[in-house]
């Protein structure tokens, strides 16, 4: 029997922000179940955490597949974490495929140090405009695509073509602008990875902050997941790192019954 835990991640109430699952195991259980697991789920991400004391392994997996990044189920992760299991402690530590990530409780929020993406400014396409419907202004790629929008209104409305999006380079595709009540807004569609849209992206935040660090020309910003569900999150860049700060809500817990066998 597995302890499961439902929790809306970069959100200050239930149904907002990113929902993400998270499974607490004494033990890896083979990767087989984990992804039936995550795919039953059916949630953008599903972590599974194995350790003590502060000190954990982490993996994540979408419901296609394992992925290296994920800001939500992590913020999720340490949420549960420190919440339920270990109530006094102020931080934890991560080892992920991404390496170390340490997460700390910073008054009502969880901070998250995750390493920054290196962008490479690339050529705008007839192929991003037709995915998106809105030609961008500069195009940016690490390991997924970011396309800057005219307007915080072309992020907002715009409806991308999920099928004409695959064919895009990069893991995840990120529309992003200025914004007029926070620094930047984002959007992030993830068909690749069986992702119509993420609802918070936190590892789209590791490319986007850094690149609207430089443009506003300022190391600590606000970001606008622009999704229907929307959410919040405080960036600050620090050179190769970003540090991620948000809110969660517990929604649900669970129990499930599956072994190894499944």
């Amino acid at each position: 029997m597995i302890k499961q835990y439902s929790v809306d991640a970069f959100a200050e109430k239930v149904f907002h922000g990113n929902p993400a699952a998270v499974c607490i195991l004494d033990a890896w259980l083979p990767d087989s179940v984990m992804r039936c697991i995550a795919a039953e789920n059916n949630l953008s991400e599903t972590a599974f955490a194995v350790g003590a004391n502060g000190q954990y392994h982490l993996r994540w997996f979408t419901p296609c597949e394992e992925i290296d990044l994920c800001g939500h189920a992590t913020l999720a992760a340490a949420f549960v974490l420190m919440n339920i299991y270990e109530r006094s402690a102020q931080s934890v530590s991560f080892d992920t495929l991404s390496g170390l990530l340490t997460v700390r409780r910073d008054g009502e929020l969880f901070a998250m140090d995750f390493p920054a993406f290196t962008l490479e400014k690339v050529l705008v396409t007839d192929a991003m405009e037709e995915a998106i419907g809105i030609r961008p202004t500069e195009a940016w790629l690490g390991r997924d695509l970011v396309c800057v929008l005219p307007t915080e209104f072309d992020v907002r409305t715009s409806v991308p073509d999920a099928e004409k999006t695959k064919f895009l380079p990069g893991l995840i595709f990120h529309t992003t602008a200025c914004s007029d009540d926070t620094d930047y807004v984002l959007r992030s569609f993830a068909p690749k990875i069986g992702i119509a849209e993420n609802p918070v992206c936190g590892s789209g935040n590791c490319h986007t902050a850094p690149l609207w660090a430089d443009k506003l020309k300022k190391c600590i910003l606000t970001a606008e997941q622009a999704s229907a569900r929307g959410g919040i999150l405080h960036c600050t860049v620090d050179g190769e790192r970003v540090e991620l700060a948000g809110k969660a809500v517990l929604y649900a817990a669970s129990e499930l019954y599956i072994d190894e066998r499944a």
